[in-house]
């Protein structure tokens, strides 16, 4: 198609309570937990600047002003780093820092879903398509999923949604969709349905938290009535959508993890760990002994 209006705001939905790493986040919001030596949000934000991304829009709650704070500068510390010369660090800040004017943050006063975060960026999103990205999840491949859904969207227009193949036995688990006509890095979409049940999904392609969305699914949220869990589901919204506007899939092959839960975030702590080669050889050589020991 290539005449649509380019993807130049995403959106992060970081209100969460993050109930699943209690006490950790009675202190620490779960989006500012460390894999390694990053904090999740970190991993998500270079994900869609990576993408093209210009303006960061943070729809945040109470108890989450560390996220703010933590994309701004910080005076003190950048002082006593100057005067100790440590200079590679003071790169490391600069090199995290959003330019100026470019993070916005708003409140969901109300848990009410991710149908209603989303909804609560619109002023600041306006009349545009956006991203929206997940930040439990984080992924890793040679090019970030959001990169690759761009590319699709330049060619395709619409709405993307990423997905990836799960085990056919494993998709009542999931929001799966129903795959159409192939496009050159995934397919059209012909039907989302949200944790089918056993032996009833229509594929094995689940969503995995990344989405291109055109304006238009503010004004559906906006009057949507409330689904499961007594909140404004997303994947309401966007069926509402999908009845006027194209959807595909972007067919995410590389690998993500799920740090809103334990075992993810352990295992992308490994995984990012053994992808470091200043910590690969010691981090390597004693997980292999942990594991022989519990033989």
């Amino acid at each position: 198609m290539g005449n649509q209006k380019k993807i130049r705001k995403a959106v992060f939905p970081v209100a969460g309570l993050g109930t699943r790493f209690l006490p950790a986040t009675k202190a620490v919001p779960k989006e500012m937990l460390t894999v390694v030596d990053k904090p999740v949000i970190q991993y998500v934000v270079d994900e869609a600047a990576e993408a093209g991304v210009e303006h960061f829009v943070f729809v945040t709650g109470r108890g989450k002003g560390v996220i703010e704070d933590y994309f701004d500068i910080q005076y003190e510390l950048e002082q006593t780093l100057k005067a100790r010369n440590k200079n590679a660090e003071l790169t490391l800040l600069s090199g995290i820092l959003p330019k100026a004017g470019t993070a916005s943050f708003t409140r969901q006063q109300e848990p009410l879903g991710l149908g209603h975060a989303v909804w609560c960026a619109r002023d600041i999103v306006g009349n545009e398509p956006f991203a929206l990205l997940l930040p439990d999840m984080i992924m890793r491949d040679d090019k970030g999923c959001m990169k690759g859904m761009v590319e699709l969207y330049d060619k395709a227009g619409g709405n993307i949604i990423a997905v990836e193949e799960c085990h056919p036995d494993q998709a009542h688990k999931y929001g799966i969709v129903g795959v159409g006509q192939q496009l050159d890095g995934g397919f059209k979409i012909t039907e989302m349905v949200e944790k089918p049940a056993k032996g009833t999904a229509p594929s094995n392609f689940f969503i995995n938290g990344r989405y291109i969305l055109q304006p238009e699914i503010f004004e559906i949220l906006e009057t949507q009535e409330r689904g499961a869990g007594n909140e404004i589901q997303l994947t309401d919204g966007m069926l509402k959508l999908a009845k006027k506007q194209d959807f595909a899939g972007y067919h995410f092959k590389g690998e993500t993890y799920d740090c809103g839960a334990k075992d993810g975030f352990i295992l992308a702590n490994v995984a990012f760990a053994l992808q470091r080669e200043d910590i690969r050889p010691s981090v390597e050589a004693q997980l292999k002994a942990l594991v022989a020991a519990l033989k």
